[in-house]
């Protein structure tokens, strides 16, 4: 059970990850959208978006910085591990807070708009129910084993994480690992493997071109010019 949870389970998430990406994009180019249902309210989606979305965005970095950054590395630039506990644990709880703020609101929306809620299909259903499961999990994990500098994860599941890259996952790491961050962690490839058939593809879609795309140049027009346009001379069109 160990190596099947812990050695092959994130490989298949991730070959659905990669593979259900590429049939995506290739049979279902015009489903490839975050399905917006703006045009039918906005005043919530205005307030819940921008939360879901900074939240979900602080939450990846954080995940990051405490899998795929080595203690040796934080050691090295002074950062001692009771001062990278604390930060991880006040951002990392204001960024699942945000996160989970911005959820209910859109549940709260989907489920009261009743537009909204027609637009909703069990996927989504299932995204939500998976992603809320995963931020709740993880913070209850953090907060459970807070107390002192609470449960040093980067000396057994970011170990783990990192040998994954290698192709010889080193499972033995997880052996120890309170449950709360082992179910923490099978939700969260779960969460990976559902991505492609979600609207959480859309991710892949960012427009980073816009950065480099030429500056649109807007004009005033000019006052002199408002109203119709002056007759030009010349010759008068026939009728036919």
């Amino acid at each position: 059970m160990t190596t099947l949870i812990w050695g092959v389970l994130p490989y298949v998430a991730v070959v659905l990850l990669v593979a259900g990406t590429i049939w995506r994009y290739r049979y279902d180019k015009f489903g490839w959208t975050t399905r917006s249902s703006q045009v039918y309210e906005s005043k919530l989606l205005n307030i819940a978006s921008p939360m879901f979305h900074y939240g979900i965005l602080f939450v990846l970095a954080g995940h990051i910085v405490g899998l795929f950054i080595p203690m040796s590395w934080s050691d090295k630039v002074g950062i001692s591990e009771h001062t990278y506990h604390l930060f991880s644990l006040y951002g990392g709880t204001a960024a699942g807070l945000m996160l989970v703020a911005g959820i209910a609101l859109l549940l709260y929306r989907r489920r009261t708009k009743a537009p909204v809620f027609r637009a909703t299909t069990r996927n989504d259903k299932l995204m939500y129910l998976v992603l809320l499961a995963a931020i709740v999990l993880g913070m209850v994990a953090k907060l459970t084993h807070a107390t002192g500098d609470g449960y040093n994860y980067r000396e057994s599941i970011a170990p783990w994480a990192r040998s994954l890259f290698t192709l010889s996952p080193d499972t033995y790491r997880m052996d120890g690992v309170p449950v709360l961050y082992q179910i923490h962690a099978v939700v969260g490839m779960l969460l990976i493997a559902l991505v492609p058939f979600t609207r959480l593809v859309h991710m892949f879609s960012a427009p980073v071109q816009y950065l480099f795309r030429p500056y649109v140049v807007y004009r005033s027009r000019d006052q002199r010019r408002l109203g119709p346009r002056p007759e030009r001379r010349g010759w008068e069109r026939t009728g036919s």
